[in-house]
């Protein structure tokens, strides 16, 4: 006579999540954002004082600046063709920016889910309002006027005579137009309240926040983002200063 067995009923497989590459399990987590956000910033933040002081040489005139364009379009030539370099350089950038945007606002949305709990107090609740609107608006600013610029004096122009090969004139003829001069300083003043915020907090994404380094932190924070904006909004005063002139 055959028996019966009593059998559990059988548990539901469940499918494990293959495990992405390292890089890419990083960047899901928050603080592999907030390492991400922080170097694509160092790198932003160089490019940034690196393309402020090369266009300090608008101050020696055209021959000096027009030889510093074709400077940059003619970096490793022969070793790569004409322009490669500065193209990579762009590309480089572009997906920087990207990455920078895409991890603040995915850091954004994580803080968000994350705090179930309002702020103890009003003061709380407005300090950090008020420093993530200043980098949300700032960087808002920022990235249309880098879209106008590259419009502007890199590609087609938008408006003013635009001479290929002649960087000095584009610029002069761009910025001696009183509007154009009053959204590149805008742009400039809230590139420098993005400075300012992201040189400070920086430190804490890449856990280098020892609070005997705050004075420092802070000093280099203002320093560097004053310095960026001085030197930018120095051209379009400069240009209707008659100091620099495309005559």
């Amino acid at each position: 006579m055959a028996t019966t067995l009593n059998r559990a009923p059988a548990e539901p497989v469940t499918r494990q999540r293959r495990n992405a590459p390292f890089p890419v399990e990083l960047y899901r987590s928050a603080v592999g954002k907030k390492y991400v956000m922080a170097l694509t910033g160092i790198a932003l933040m160089g490019f940034v004082l690196a393309h402020m002081v090369g266009n300090l040489k608008m101050f020696l005139g055209p021959a000096a600046f027009n030889e510093y364009g074709e400077f940059l379009r003619e970096l490793l030539v022969p070793i790569l063709p004409h322009h490669v370099v500065l193209w990579i350089m762009r590309i480089g950038l572009i997906v920087a920016f990207a990455l920078h945007i895409h991890a603040a606002y995915a850091l954004t949305r994580m803080n968000h889910a994350a705090r179930r709990t309002k702020y103890q107090s009003r003061r709380d609740y407005v300090a950090a309002n008020y420093a993530s609107r200043t980098m949300r608006w700032s960087g808002v600013i920022v990235g249309l006027f880098l879209i106008w610029h590259l419009f502007d004096l890199s590609w087609t122009g938008t408006g003013a005579a635009f001479y290929r090969g002649d960087p000095y004139t584009n610029v002069a003829n761009s910025l001696s137009r009183i509007p154009v001069a009053i959204f590149y300083v805008v742009a400039n003043i809230a590139l420098g309240f993005h400075l300012f915020h992201g040189s400070w907090s920086l430190f804490q994404s890449m856990g280098w926040n020892n609070p005997r380094f705050n004075r420092w932190r802070r000093d280099f924070a203002i320093g560097f983002a004053a310095l960026v904006v001085v030197g930018n909004v120095a051209f379009p005063i400069a240009v209707l200063a008659g100091v620099v002139s495309a005559d």
